[in-house]
């Protein structure tokens, strides 16, 4: 038996060495890295997603006056999800999937081409750029789909492939399982949800770069949340209003208060 005070040394020595050791993993461990990684997170984007036709007036108008211009303005604060169904029908007969469409078959294949290249355009500013293009004037589907990507310089190929494939049927069916899912079911097309919700339709329709803005918030965190040393700065909803409030002004010719 080892005498009690030789016991105590060895004791003393034990605690001695683990605090040492937890210093130096403490140290040298990960933890200051997940540290930064959290104050410096990501902010979330605000998720608009559009349940539209290829060949309906108000989904045109809809692309090429507000959300196509409020992506170019706001594209650090929102992610935009295409889904071109709206009013249509899937329907299965010997084992083979076929559309209606509510403006016949031409929109089918419209709405095909605008899955196929909302599936297929990575860059999400190209991606509205080619679905705008082609739906100002999808009378002709083909021929629109190769006009606007041959003038945005997108490889034609990839989309065709996939519009002739089993592929283009598939996503526009998946597109539309996901507007029937739609609670309350859409009435009126396009129907637009911001992070989800339906609410706001009339104002969404009129001005969605106000209601992406409000949805995003104008907390200072997330005005000045940084991101791989780039500022996500949402006070350009802040400065969008002063001009809008200036508009207003000089139409009331000074009168404005």
């Amino acid at each position: 038996m080892l005498p009690a005070l030789k016991r105590s040394h060895i004791k003393l020595f034990v605690v001695f060495a683990l605090v040492c050791l937890f210093i130096i993993l403490l140290r040298y461990s990960t933890l200051p890295v997940l540290t930064d990684q959290l104050s410096k997170r990501v902010p979330m984007k605000v998720i608009v997603t559009v349940y539209y036709e290829a060949l309906c007036p108000d989904s045109k108008y809809f692309l090429a006056k507000q959300l196509l211009p409020t992506f170019k303005i706001a594209k650090s604060i929102m992610e935009v999800k295409l889904a071109p169904y709206g009013k249509a029908k899937t329907k299965r007969y010997n084992g083979k999937i076929t559309f209606e469409c509510q403006h016949g078959p031409t929109e089918c294949q419209a709405n095909i081409y605008h899955a196929c290249a909302a599936e297929i355009i990575e860059d999400p500013l190209l991606r509205l750029e080619v679905a705008t293009c082609m739906i100002m004037d999808n009378r002709l589907p083909q021929e629109a789909m190769y006009k606007c990507a041959k003038q945005n310089n997108f490889n034609v190929t990839v989309i065709q492939s996939c519009f002739e494939s089993k592929r283009g049927t598939d996503l526009l069916k998946a597109i539309g399982e996901a507007t029937h899912l739609l609670r309350p079911p859409a009435t009126f097309i396009p129907t637009i949800t911001i992070d989800g919700s339906q609410g706001r339709q009339e104002s969404i329709l009129k001005d969605l770069f106000s209601e992406v803005c409000k949805a995003a918030g104008d907390s200072e965190e997330v005005k000045d949340e940084e991101v791989n040393g780039e500022k996500q700065n949402t006070a350009l909803c802040a400065r969008s209003r002063v001009k809008e409030d200036r508009k207003n002004r000089d139409k009331t010719n000074g009168n404005w208060l």
